[in-house]
């Protein structure tokens, strides 16, 4: 990682206090998490994975490297959190055959329609009901926990696994880095309005699911649908265009 250092005035007390501080960014962070989860995944069990990855945070800052605790804990405390879940075969194979179907779904459309498949054109695709279509997306959401977590990879490595997050800002890792950016910039443009209104609420405003409902006026249950679309859309597009094979540099 960053080669961080605990400072060595460190005081138990002072690490005690700085656990106490952030354990409701934990609590946040697993909750958000939690969400896009089977209800079968405690919440207990988020937190508690998220309090090791804070308490890895805190013993390995060095503040000399001008970034902040939170900041770093939020990485540590997510990664935790979601390498447990990684561990887990708590997806059911069907909902895993779903998305997949999904994915290959609309990347066919694409292809065919030479454009962004409409949600009917991609349920015509699939050969079902357009109602069947939005259960679909409904029960593959926890599928989507980590965003972009594989765009056609079995092995469920993130894109960004592949880019390094040394502090060497290697020229090759900046291109790289840069490239998937852009190209994510460039695919999340393509997909429709309200999706990228959903994505960019959920993921930059950091709303819920309840929060973006109310704000766009729409069923929270149709939120979830369109989110979980979108992503899907989004690992077909860079399963197109990013090949699993390319950039493979180890973290």
């Amino acid at each position: 990682m960053y080669g961080y250092t605990v400072p060595d005035d460190m005081t138990d007390e002072a690490r005690e206090r700085l656990i106490l501080e952030h354990l409701p960014q934990v609590r946040l962070i697993a909750r958000r998490i939690q969400e896009r989860l089977p209800d079968s995944i405690s919440l207990d069990d988020l937190v508690s994975n998220g309090v090791l990855g804070l308490i890895s945070a805190i013993d390995n800052f060095d503040p000399a490297h001008n970034v902040k605790l939170k900041t770093y804990a939020e990485y540590k405390i997510r990664g935790a959190i979601l390498d447990s879940l990684r561990g887990l075969d708590w997806a059911p194979r069907q909902k895993r055959r779903k998305s997949k179907q999904i994915e290959a779904a609309i990347a066919v459309a694409e292809q065919r329609l030479k454009g962004t498949p409409t949600e009917e054109e991609i349920a015509a695709q699939l050969g079902i009901t357009l109602e069947e279509y939005h259960e679909w997306l409904v029960e593959i959401r926890g599928l989507n926990l980590a965003s972009l977590d594989y765009a056609g990879n079995d092995q469920g490595k993130d894109l960004l696994h592949y880019l390094p997050d040394t502090s060497e800002n290697l020229p090759s890792a900046l291109l790289e880095r840069a490239e998937l950016e852009k190209l994510l910039a460039s695919s999340i443009d393509l997909i429709p309005e309200i999706e990228q209104t959903v994505l960019s609420l959920y993921y930059h405003e950091e709303l819920t699911l309840r929060e973006i409902a109310q704000v766009v006026n729409l069923h929270e249950s149709r939120i979830s649908q369109l989110k979980s679309q979108a992503i899907v859309r989004l690992r077909s597009q860079l399963a197109e265009q990013w090949p699993t094979t390319r950039g493979m540099v180890g973290a």
